[in-house]
């Protein structure tokens, strides 16, 4: 995570009790309301997203002091959990919203939503800087973190791959990362060994990958940007090739399989009834890129703006 946006939230929470606060530094393309926007909004889910929306709310907020934006990072499974139960106004979310689990819910307690793509993504398997795994194909990582895998040491994923006691750390039931990794790796959503490190908090993955030498693990790829310095990023090989996570292999497609995009799912009743709300989304969209940027994110492409664009203003007329 960008070190000046932990720093942020953490006067926030000092202060507001995790509300993000402005920067005067901070510019942007729109005005999102020029000042007069006022009321709270509530954001929580995603902890790949996190920063992305972190760095939203406090260019809103500083163009909007009077507005009060909360930003937590629960989770993908979280955050569709508190937006289904109509507690926050915004889910940021790693992957689509559950059509058989989670968005029956939202239905029974009468929420409507509608989602917008705000960012790109690349899960990043990364090692201790000591375990010099280069490149790992998509069925060796299968056959590290399936569910049951009797695979104990790296080297019993065949020839090339170096000696060490296999110490694993990824994202904890209620990440959507988890479940995004699962299915695309694992062929199936949750299959998974369970003698690994899980944490929702990707920095905690981050500090026990860089505190153990044989550590593997996985998380969003902003949290390896702000942290390439103590971690080893593995290439993948779908079958096309071994490649790494970049800014231009996310978002054209070649870090297959295990790149995506980001959402933000907002209330439609909130988005109609809260200036706020509305003002939010407006300039978390019309600001994605700089948003992003900031976040250490990977940036929506011009074709995908555009969409996003298009998808809030549906959702705002009501179409």
């Amino acid at each position: 995570m960008n070190k000046r946006l932990v720093v942020a939230s953490v006067a926030c929470i000092a202060a507001l009790g995790i509300t993000a606060c402005g920067s005067s530094n901070d510019s942007s393309t729109t005005t999102g309301g020029g000042g007069d926007i006022s009321g709270a909004v509530a954001v929580d889910g995603s902890s790949t997203v996190f920063p992305f929306a972190q760095a939203v709310a406090e260019g809103f907020q500083s163009e909007n002091p009077n507005a009060k934006v909360t930003v937590g990072e629960a989770g993908t499974g979280g955050g569709f959990e508190k937006f289904c139960a109509g507690e926050i106004d915004i889910a940021d979310a790693s992957r689509p919203i559950d059509e058989k689990e989670e968005a029956p819910v939202c239905k029974k307690n009468g929420i409507s939503y509608a989602s917008v793509e705000i960012a790109n993504d690349g899960v990043s398997v990364v090692t201790n800087p000591n375990l010099k795994i280069g490149c790992l194909k998509t069925a060796q990582l299968k056959q590290l973190w399936q569910k049951g895998s009797k695979v104990t040491n790296y080297d019993q994923l065949g020839s090339g791959i170096p000696s060490g006691k296999v110490s694993l750390y990824g994202p904890g039931t209620d990440s959507g990362t988890f479940d995004f990794f699962t299915e695309e790796i694992n062929g199936e959503k949750g299959d998974t060994r369970t003698d690994y490190q899980p944490s929702e908090d990707d920095n905690v993955l981050v500090q026990g990958v860089e505190g153990d030498s044989t550590a593997l693990g996985y998380f969003g790829f902003s949290y390896y940007e702000d942290n390439a310095d103590k971690l080893n990023l593995v290439a993948v090989d779908d079958g096309s090739g071994c490649v790494k996570p970049s800014v231009e292999t996310i978002q054209n497609g070649t870090y297959k399989p295990l790149s995506r995009p980001l959402y933000m799912y907002v209330n439609t009743a909130a988005l109609k009834d809260k200036p706020q709300v509305k003002a939010f989304l407006d300039y978390a969209v019309a600001n994605a890129e700089e948003s992003a940027k900031t976040a250490k994110i990977v940036p929506l492409t011009s074709e995908q703006l555009t969409q996003a664009k298009d998808e809030l203003a549906k959702a705002e007329s009501g179409s």
